[in-house]
């Protein structure tokens, strides 16, 4: 089969599996669609199970910024971080094909998809993926008075903690790619000591379509990058195979964020 073909058969793969199944991308200034109605809270979160371990906790990071945008250029890794929001077929679709591949995804989710869907903390962290914050309503954060950002962050903490035992290893300020003074301050008081933000967007909340997803990523993509991904869109499911073949063909392995900066 021959690569065009080959991203043919994946696209049309995904778009059977995941059609019409789009929410909003974290675009700066608040820019995009808002996910759907349905995403609102539907359920009580369930509590861990009794087997489960407490899932790992943020941890500080010797003579690294506040800001972490990129891992180290030296080591050949890569993460690929997603926001955590959306049909969750479409995420457990992209989780089982980074796991067929031997890949390792960071998810930053939004409290309020977990409230809906409060298996997926599981799914994630029993997959060998990172699990972080990304607000509780996924709100331009940056712009909310004080006392509203800190409820953004410590929502979704809350989520986190009561679902899995941990606040979740990194904390991403949604609407934006970096937090602002006011937001690294509260993500610090709620206990993360770094803000997670990314030297790669993809655009794929764009819907530019697979092929252009992949050209984003592939072209700028190089040791040490963190790549920021969204769960939700179909283009997604359809260019993770070919943007993890290409990496793999380059010698960049596709690690968790913790692996990144360990």
């Amino acid at each position: 089969m021959t690569s065009t073909d080959r991203r043919t058969a994946l696209r049309t793969g995904a778009g059977l599996l995941a059609a019409g199944a789009l929410t909003a991308g974290c675009a700066p200034n608040g820019a995009g669609t808002h996910p759907p109605s349905s995403a609102h809270p539907s359920s009580t979160p369930s509590t861990p199970s009794p087997t489960s371990s407490a899932a790992p906790a943020p941890r500080r990071l010797p003579g690294r910024p506040a800001q972490l945008t990129h891992g180290p250029r030296t080591h050949p890794r890569v993460a690929l971080t997603f926001h955590g929001q959306g049909d969750p077929a479409i995420a457990r679709s992209l989780l089982t094909e980074a796991e067929k591949r031997g890949a390792r995804l960071t998810v930053l989710a939004v409290g309020s998809w977990l409230d809906q869907y409060p298996d997926m903390a599981r799914r994630i962290l029993d997959g060998g993926h990172d699990l972080g914050n990304h607000t509780q309503r996924h709100l331009a954060v940056n712009t909310m008075p004080e006392s509203d950002a800190r409820s953004e962050i410590t929502a979704c903490a809350d989520r986190l903690e009561h679902l899995t035992g941990s606040i979740g290893t990194w904390f991403r300020p949604s609407r934006a790619p970096l937090a602002s003074p006011l937001v690294l301050r509260l993500a610090r008081g709620a206990g993360y000591p770094h803000v997670l933000s990314y030297d790669v967007d993809s655009l794929d909340y764009t819907r530019p379509g697979a092929d252009a997803v992949q050209r984003k990523v592939l072209d700028e993509v190089r040791g040490g990058s963190v790549v920021s991904m969204h769960f939700g869109y179909p283009d997604t499911v359809a260019a993770l195979p070919v943007v993890l073949e290409e990496l793999a063909h380059r010698g960049l392995a596709a690690v968790t964020t913790t692996e990144l900066f360990s």
